[in-house]
């Protein structure tokens, strides 16, 4: 149980990391990033979120 609990943590990280990235590289997060110097927030949860389900996931399934 605990190795599909792993996995689909890792499929959730990858998932949510690349949302992150994409929120990050959108154009309305260039303007801001332009005019501001500010990346969104969401940029960010997404991808440190996803980088630890991730990481949590590949300790599970070890």
């Amino acid at each position: 149980m605990g190795k599909i609990i792993g996995i689909a943590l890792i499929v959730i990280g990858v998932a949510l990391a690349v949302w992150g990235y994409n929120v990050y590289d959108s154009a309305s997060a260039q303007i801001s990033r332009t005019f501001s110097g500010d990346t969104p927030i969401e940029a960010w949860l997404g991808m440190v979120g996803g980088a630890i389900c991730a990481i949590v996931g590949i300790l599970k399934v070890k």
